[in-house]
């Protein structure tokens, strides 16, 4: 994924006192495109069959496809796939924390296992 800083550059109704967005222009590039550049492949595939499904998806190498759509639109369309991506970062997050408490777990009770078999050893 690729952040265009220009972004910051238009001043829209919208952005006039919107904290986040003050907060993103106090920011410097560099880490604002290093974030953009965090997304997994896996995030990046499923934004992109998502847009797909907005759009519609016909075969590109049998078609010339154009969209034609205005801007509110194409603002909403983007803002899904943004809140997409969002959502499925978090999920990853989500989904290796438990991969970890899983393999935290696990040790734990073998530990416990083997203490127990240690204490049950000398008395035989």
């Amino acid at each position: 994924m690729i952040f265009d800083p220009d972004f910051f550059n238009c001043e829209s109704q919208e952005q006039q006192g919107n904290e986040l967005m003050e907060y993103l222009r106090q920011q410097h590039p560099e880490i604002l495109a290093k974030v953009a550049q965090s997304a997994s492949p896996e995030i990046k595939q499923i934004i992109s069959q998502n847009v797909q499904g907005l759009v519609g998806m016909l075969p590109a190498g049998d078609f010339n496809i154009k969209v034609t759509t205005d801007r509110e639109n194409l603002a909403n369309m983007l803002a899904s796939a943004m809140m997409t991506g969002y959502f499925l970062c978090q999920m990853e997050q989500r989904m290796d924390l438990e991969e970890i408490l899983s393999r935290a777990d696990s040790l734990e009770r073998q530990s416990q296992t083997d203490s127990s078999q240690e204490l049950e050893e000398p008395g035989q």
